[in-house]
């Protein structure tokens, strides 16, 4: 028996996802998550062959869920679903662990495919998104790197983009205000910004928050 945790804040999608899955009689959903933190307390908790996590989430998107992951010795594969055609992203995701990337239109086509590849040992990404990789490879080669903000900050532009004030993302990422203040402090002189709008725009464009 295959066991799944799905993660996604929609309901809706979540259950269009578990319909899927399990049509195979030997796969099962064991949990569903409504958000980040929750996919990594779940995954834990149930310890599954695969999670299928959307990139799109509440408090933690799907690349920092597989970084908490694989940091915690996790073995399972990680597929994470995306509305984003974003040549970036697919590189971000290999780093942070990730097996498999789908876009969530092509999941009634593709999701068994792609399960099926990461039980089987073998990485499963969307096509579109590997001719973009490789495009931003071939066109960026000679061209100065964008800013790139370490997990932690990123997590941290996520969740004050989501609204959360420095005290509350001290609770939720387990750190010190402090600690808080210096990586907010960190990521806004990389990216050249002196106000919160300015990492929420960013956050936005990112593709980290929903606009």
């Amino acid at each position: 028996m295959k066991r799944f945790v799905i993660a996604d804040d929609h309901e809706v999608v979540r259950s269009g996802l578990r319909a899927l899955v399990e049509t195979r009689a030997d796969w099962i959903v064991s949990a569903e998550a409504v958000n980040g933190e929750q996919a990594v307390a779940l995954t834990l908790e149930t310890r599954p062959d695969v999670v299928i996590v959307d990139y799109s989430m509440p408090l933690m998107n799907g690349l920092e869920v597989s970084r908490r992951l694989k940091s915690k010795g996790v073995q399972a594969a990680i597929l994470v679903l995306t509305m984003h055609e974003n040549e970036e992203l697919l590189t971000e995701a290999i780093l942070a662990g990730v097996r498999g990337l789908l876009f969530k239109s092509d999941a009634g086509k593709h999701l068994i495919a792609a399960i099926e590849a990461l039980l089987d040992g073998r990485p499963y990404f969307t096509g579109v998104l590997m001719e973009k990789l490789l495009h931003h490879y071939q066109t960026n080669k000679q061209n100065k790197l964008d800013v790139v903000l370490t997990p932690r900050e990123q997590g941290i532009v996520q969740l004050i983009a989501e609204g959360h004030t420095n005290r509350s993302i001290s609770g939720i990422l387990k750190l010190s205000v402090k600690t808080v203040e210096t990586h907010r402090a960190s990521a806004m002189r990389k990216l050249g910004m002196s106000s919160t709008a300015d990492l929420v725009r960013y956050a936005i464009r990112k593709n980290l928050v929903a606009p």
